[in-house]
């Protein structure tokens, strides 16, 4: 019997989520187990570090490696799967495009770990002591990951083959995923695994969304009402959807909140955060400054509207400022 395709799953700078939506696979889980070899997936198995670089090049069919890259030991082993498999997945939104943990870009590494350290409502640190990257007692030694200055998608890293969107991917989407791997009828490299379509089109509420929004103020979800039947921007409230790619079946939208662009742009966006608000500057109803000036303002947090989960891949990718400009 010949051996099954080895298939690794990675997590590097995210919350949890994309792990679990491969659980979230349900009994199909186990036709998964069942058509491949899974030799690394650490939240789930006990695998070692040292069993993955033993494992000769290219040996590994695919990994799926979710997360952002913000740290040494997470660039390290994207470099080592990278060397190990055929093919690399840029697994959910951090990934893909440097998702949430990307926000992290407006600030430079030492605001960071000033906050972080000293600055926080709950730290008591008057000696203002920060973890040493390396430590030495009793003959033994600790090294910790270096913390970089930026945030970078997977593929500011290493060679990635496809993009698996959303945070997380639907189960629907990774099983078609795990489908067109196996069978070896593989797209294009560089292909986004979801349709490459805008979310407003497959949106229960398209039906209502009028040609001319006319934009007198932005509304924020939980500030007022929503109705479950008309579109969102119609309403008031900032959609992504006009920019995002669509492949969720839209379910931020069914459960009555604004889509927030986990999905990326489509393929005929260059950026995501431009295109949305180029959408929604041009159907401002005021004519002079000061009152577009005061519609614009009721957007609370422009770029952690625009690029919640694109801002290391967007055309910005990051503020800079002259410590930024020093470490470059």
């Amino acid at each position: 019997m010949p051996d099954k395709p080895k298939v690794a799953f990675y997590w590097c700078a995210s919350c949890g989520g994309c792990e679990e939506s491969i659980v979230d696979l349900a009994e199909g889980i186990l036709d998964v187990v069942a058509a491949v070899d899974i030799v690394m997936w650490p939240v789930a198995m006990d695998f070692k570090k040292s069993d993955v670089a033993a494992m000769p090049d290219g040996s590994i069919l695919v990994a799926m490696i979710n997360g952002a890259i913000r740290t040494s030991e997470q660039e390290e082993m994207a470099k080592l799967l990278r060397r190990k498999s055929k093919i690399v997945i840029a697994y959910g939104s951090c990934a893909h495009t440097g998702g949430i943990p990307g926000l992290a870009n407006q600030f430079s590494r030492e605001q960071i770990l000033n906050y972080v350290y000293e600055q926080t409502p709950s730290t008591v640190n008057p000696e203002k002591t920060r973890p040493e990257l390396k430590f030495g007692t009793n003959g033994d030694s600790v090294t910790l990951p270096v913390f970089f200055d930026g945030v970078r998608s997977l593929d500011q890293v290493v060679e990635v083959e496809y993009y698996l969107p959303g945070c997380p991917p639907t189960p629907k989407l990774l099983s078609q995923a795990i489908e067109v791997l196996l069978s070896g009828k593989l797209p294009p490299k560089g292909a986004v695994l979801a349709p490459d379509i805008a979310l407003c089109d497959e949106c229960p509420k398209k039906d209502t969304k009028p040609n001319d929004l006319q934009f007198t103020e932005f509304k924020r979800a939980h500030w007022a009402q929503i109705d479950p039947a008309k579109c969102l921007l119609a309403q008031g409230f900032i959609c992504m959807g006009p920019a995002t790619r669509g492949g969720c079946g839209g379910q931020c939208i069914s459960g009555n909140m604004p889509c927030t662009g986990c999905f990326g742009p489509t393929s005929r966006v260059k950026d995501q955060g431009a295109k949305i608000l180029s959408a929604l500057a041009s159907q401002i109803l005021a004519k002079n400054e000061t009152e577009i000036d005061a519609t614009l303002g009721t957007i609370a947090d422009p770029i952690g509207t625009f690029y919640r989960y694109g801002l290391p891949a967007s055309l910005l990718r990051r503020k800079i400022n002259e410590e930024t400009k020093a470490n470059a």
